[in-house]
């Protein structure tokens, strides 16, 4: 059984920075991909940034400058560093990860959620 495990987040003044990290434990036979997405009430879960083996990332162009992606493979943590808050960036936080919990399958996995909140 694979679990991820968030935290960070809270509540922070526009421009301010705040950092979350993402742990996924239990059986883990590899990790395609990790990354974060978002949820604001009344709105779709979106993608805020991923990063995949190799090195290659992808951010929200709402995100792009601002945010940093980054994965730990000795720990399978991923990490997202928020600068530049703004209100809007206000959000439900999702880990999200694709891994193999043996050879023969792929999964994907979903965090708890943290919340961030951004005051203007």
């Amino acid at each position: 059984q694979v679990q991820l495990v968030e935290s960070g987040g809270g509540l922070v003044q526009a421009g301010g920075s705040l950092s979350l990290s993402c742990a996924a434990s239990g059986s883990i036979f590899g990790i395609h991909r990790m990354g974060w997405y978002r949820q604001a009430p009344g709105n779709s879960r979106e993608l805020v940034a991923i990063s995949e083996p190799g090195g290659v990332t992808n951010y929200a162009d709402s995100v792009k400058g601002r945010f940093t992606i980054s994965i730990d493979n000795t720990k399978n943590t991923v990490y997202l560093q928020m600068n530049s808050l703004k209100a809007e960036d206000t959000a439900v936080y999702y880990c999200h990860a694709i891994i193999l919990p043996s050879w023969t399958s792929t999964n994907d996995y979903w965090g708890q959620g943290t919340q961030v909140t951004v005051s203007s």
